[in-house]
């Protein structure tokens, strides 16, 4: 017989199975936005003296080209450049490239042998 105790629902951690996140952020992408908000502040701001506009819009554009990218479910942008395979049905006639019929191979196996006899008796 089934027990009362088997019927009840257990409880279940929702956060299983999910991505660790820093938060709203996935975890995964902090340390490469930490590099390329680095890298932009180095180079809007120290080298071409831009304002932080600027700077704040070039590392915004390099952080979300990463997560784009590399994101946990980037297909769901990237498939959209996947173009689909078109299907034809084709029939054509068969027309045989070389003409290899087993006479031809004989003599030319037979030609190429003595050829490498030939080079053997001069070295």
């Amino acid at each position: 017989m089934l027990d009362q105790n088997s019927k009840k629902f257990r409880a279940v951690n929702p956060s299983l199975g999910t991505a660790p996140k820093v938060g709203p952020f996935p975890a995964d992408q902090v340390v490469p936005w930490t590099a390329i908000f680095l890298t932009s502040y180095y180079v809007c701001k120290v080298v071409f003296r831009l304002s932080w506009l600027w700077t704040c819009l070039v590392a915004g554009w390099g952080m979300a080209t990463w997560w784009v990218l590399t994101g946990s479910k980037t297909w769901r942008y990237m498939s959209k450049f996947v173009s689909t395979p078109t299907w034809t049905r084709g029939y054509a006639q068969y027309q045989q490239i070389l003409n290899t019929s087993s006479a031809d191979v004989k003599a030319k196996v037979k030609l190429s042998s003595s050829k490498n006899r030939r080079r053997n008796k001069r070295g």
